[in-house]
């Protein structure tokens, strides 16, 4: 079996071109994996926001009820 050089400079540049895009499918894939994860760290950090404004504004309005209810429970006697 005998090989040419055009053959052999042929299937050095094929391999070239399949590892460049080995490489770019990778980092593309990296960077997608990136994306996910900050993505996932925006999500969690705005659900404990919105979870925290949740207590913080039932704690509130229990607090303001009960002195409203000692309020209006004076005026009544």
């Amino acid at each position: 079996m005998s090989t040419s050089s055009e053959d052999l400079e042929q299937q050095v540049q094929d391999l070239r071109k399949d590892q460049e895009v080995q490489a770019a499918s990778q980092a593309g894939a990296q960077a997608t994996q990136a994306a996910t994860q900050a993505g996932q760290a925006t999500t969690m950090a705005a659900t404990q926001a919105g979870t925290w404004s949740t207590i913080a504004a039932g704690w509130i309005g229990m607090v303001v009820g009960m002195f409203l209810g000692l309020a209006i429970a004076n005026t009544r006697r």
